[in-house]
């Protein structure tokens, strides 16, 4: 174990909201333990909070650029900033969190600069890109995997990974039975529909006025329905409201995925690690991600080793949920595919159940404190 009498230094890299959340509950964790831990790092709000100093807020930066150019410009000058800041300090870990793209070039730095390095959350290497699975062997020490497959898939590819759980459903009951939805007497005209367009700004751009419009249309057909407008904080707020088109009106939330998916009936949803907050909570729902018909054509389609592409239906490895992933211009399959959701009572009840069992192996009891203990480990 390590020696409580010596102070150490963490760094973690972050780009992302939820990877900001996972790794502010890390920190928390690893405070409860009792040593002496500085951190330090680029991340959001949520870390700063929990007593990580920034070298850079990259979260809200993320949240905000549109631009791919500038995206690319300003990582690589920040990748240049963390490869000084590693050399130059005494740092006894890195924690990378999710974001492949940009924490493969953090973990080489640390390698080269000889430190340890925890990848938590895995590279989905096992959906596409398994050509870099050497690079991943070669600069990870320890892999934290919060999907239950991708122990046994990293391990028989050289890596020490372990199933740590879930983060994101730390804050259900352990028991996710208690969350499935009955919806006998249910009508489709007082439905509860909740959007969430996601928390980076290309997400937000590609999603933000189809949701809009699916809505409007469900609300022309049914118009006692209610609106929830899921944001990842008051930019993203801001972002959605500026967004707002003609003849649209909803309540807006700030971050609470998991409130929502408990208080709605139905929720249209953009792909990524939200969707399993939205199972967790045993809420039916409609999946979306748009790309470049180009560029799908050219290369996605050929790329993806997965017959399903939302992380729901990789899991259930079926159609357990509707799908439109990538879908290009037209909405209309996706509003039919809703209201036969909404007609359907028997399935939506069905559907509430078998998310429920999808997600209850995610529950881990406590996915941080988890982390926590592997990180003390590569202390020592």
């Amino acid at each position: 174990m390590p020696d409580k009498n010596k102070k150490y230094r963490v760094f973690l890299s972050v780009a992302e909201p939820s990877a900001d959340a996972h790794c502010a509950g890390l920190i928390t964790a690893l405070k409860e333990k009792r040593y002496d831990i500085e951190f330090i790092g680029v991340g959001g709000a949520k870390m700063a909070s929990a007593g990580c100093t920034l070298l850079e807020d990259t979260v809200s930066k993320a949240v905000m650029m549109y631009k791919a150019f500038a995206h690319i410009a300003y990582f690589f000058r920040l990748i240049l900033r963390i490869n000084r800041y590693l050399k130059k300090n005494n740092v006894d870990l890195v924690i990378v969190c999710d974001s492949p793209a940009f924490n493969f070039h953090i973990a080489k730095a640390a390698k080269n600069a000889g430190i340890k390095t925890l990848f938590y959350v895995a590279p989905q290497l096992w959906a596409w890109g398994q050509w870099r699975i050497d690079k991943l062997r070669n600069c990870c020490s320890k892999l934290a995997c919060i999907l239950p497959f991708e122990q046994d898939w990293f391990s028989q590819k050289g890596l020490d990974a372990v199933f740590v759980g879930n983060p994101l459903l730390d804050e259900f009951d352990i028991n996710l039975g208690r969350y499935r939805k009955n919806y006998t007497g249910f009508e489709p005209n007082s439905a509860k529909i909740a959007l969430m367009p996601g928390s980076r700004a290309a997400e937000i751009k590609a999603l933000w006025q189809p949701m809009q419009k699916i809505a409007v249309r469900l609300k022309r057909k049914y118009p006692g329905i209610t609106l929830t407008a899921v944001a990842v904080d008051d930019k993203g707020k801001e972002i959605l409201k500026a967004g707002q088109i003609i003849g649209f009106r909803c309540k807006y939330i700030i971050g609470s995925v998991t409130d929502a998916a408990c208080q709605c009936d139905l929720s249209i949803v953009a792909s990524g690690s939200a969707t399993l907050q939205v199972a967790a909570a045993g809420c039916p729902m409609v999946i979306m991600y748009q790309s470049s018909r180009i560029l799908w054509h050219l290369l996605g389609k050929w790329l993806l080793k997965t017959k399903n592409l939302s992380l729901v239906n990789i899991l259930a490895d079926r159609q357990l949920v509707p799908e439109f992933m990538p879908y290009f211009t037209s909405i209309e399959p996706i509003i039919e595919s809703t209201q036969n959701l909404l007609k359907d009572r028997d399935r939506l009840t069905q559907i509430s159940s078998e998310l429920v069992d999808l997600a209850q192996p995610l529950r881990t009891d406590n996915a941080s404190e988890k982390v926590a203990e592997i990180a003390i480990e590569m202390l020592n």
